[in-house]
Parts: C-alpha cells; sequence; structure tokens
C-alpha cells in the first residue's frame, strides 16, 4: 500500500486502459473510500452512477451519436473563453502537451477530432462513474462537495493499483446519459470518471502534467 504522499504524487490521468473488468469487491471498496469524503454539513449530496458491460457499451454508442451531431446538454454553463490570465495559459499548454504527445498538431483538425472521440469510448476502461448532483442554491457547495468526493475517489483508485481519468466533457452531454441511463432530470450531472486497470500503452498518459510552484497559488498572512 503507498504512502499518502506517494498516493497523491503518483495519480495522474490515465487513457489508455485494459479491457479487463475491475473486481466488484475493489469497486466497493473504493466506493466505501470515496464515502467518507466531507461535505458541507455532512449532506453527502453526490449521486453516483457506475456503468459497466452492456450498458456501458450502449451508452458510448450515445454519446458517440450525440457528439456527432452537436447534440450538447450541458446542466451548467461553459466558457472555455472565460479562463484568463495564467488560468487560460495553464489550459492551453495543457492542450498543445496533451496532443503533441499523441503527434497531433493543431492544424490536423481530423486528428483532434479522433483524439476527443476517444472521450465517448471511455478510453477503453471497462467503467465509468458519473458524479450527479441534486439542484441546491446557486450549486456552488455541492459542486465543491462532489469535487471532494472525485478526488477522494481518484486517489483510492491509485492507493489500489488503477488508474481512472476525471472527464468534464461528458457533461456536455447530460441529457444523452440521463436518457440512457433512465436517471431524473432533477440530478445533474457534473463530471465522469472512466476506471480500471493502466494499461500502459498509451503515450500521453506517460505526459506528465506539471504543477506552478506553492507560491503562485498560495498566499501566507502572518
Amino acid at each position: 500500500m503507498l504512502s499518502f504522499k506517494d498516493t497523491v504524487r503518483e495519480r495522474r490521468s490515465i487513457r489508455d486502459f485494459l479491457s479487463t473488468p475491475v473486481p466488484e469487491a475493489i469497486i466497493r471498496d473504493v466506493l466505501e473510500d470515496a464515502q467518507r469524503s466531507p461535505s458541507n454539513c455532512n449532506t453527502q449530496p453526490w449521486n453516483i452512477h457506475v456503468v459497466s458491460g452492456a450498458k456501458r457499451l450502449a451508452l458510448a454508442e450515445a454519446l458517440h451519436e450525440a457528439s456527432e451531431a452537436e447534440r450538447y446538454t450541458p446542466d451548467f454553463f461553459w466558457d472555455e473563453a472565460a479562463f484568463q490570465g495564467r488560468y487560460g495559459e495553464r489550459r492551453r499548454e495543457h492542450g498543445k502537451l496533451y496532443y503533441e504527445s499523441m503527434g497531433v498538431q493543431r492544424e490536423d483538425k481530423e486528428g483532434r477530432r479522433k483524439a476527443s472521440a476517444r472521450n465517448f469510448l471511455f478510453f477503453n476502461a471497462p467503467h465509468v462513474a458519473l458524479l450527479f448532483m441534486p439542484v441546491i442554491g446557486d450549486n456552488v457547495r455541492v459542486a465543491g462537495d462532489l469535487g471532494m468526493y472525485g478526488q477522494t475517489f481518484l486517489l483510492s483508485l491509485t492507493a489500489h493499483g488503477l488508474g481512472g481519468v476525471p472527464q468534464t466533457v461528458l457533461g456536455l452531454f447530460a441529457d444523452t446519459i440521463r436518457e440512457t441511463l433512465g436517471i431524473p432530470d432533477d440530478l445533474k450531472l457534473l463530471f465522469g470518471i472512466s476506471f480500471g486497470f493502466p494499461s500502459g500503452a498509451a503515450v500521453e498518459s506517460s505526459a506528465r502534467m506539471w504543477r506552478d510552484d506553492v507560491l503562485g497559488s498560495v498566499t501566507f498572512h502572518d
């Protein structure tokens, strides 16, 4: 078992998985870890749907069709242009490193389209966890609670020798996912996490994303 420090530093976004299903007992253990996540007033507002097997195949097909038709139905507003300053720089640097690691150049629209389409195959992961939330107030605190749940889930995957990748792009197709899985409209999709055993084959999975120096984000007040 990894130490906490090693777990945090080993965790990375995996984008190619073995098709081998994760044993149910291990998935339940990961979910038990995630269930211990903190939440505002212990409300535990997460509603998680884990999709595997035949239903996962049906969902992948539905997402591919929705993407090809550009049938976007996000529950929450998303604007990439809103990331200004260093936030926007980090986003662009990430995109450049990610696509270049696959040999896809910025002007290669077809290559970028194919790379993006891998999201809807869940990068071959045998499982995807979809993080839904109820609508409460302005949703900010609830979304923060789901973020903490997602981080605990990802760290537990790493500690169990598994891999995962958070996919905010899945949130662009909330209606498609709800319709395919029979999820009520009052639950809103924030993001998904595809997970399984890492294959170790994807070049882009080995492209380590950097982090800025701590002092670029933290201010000390004495």
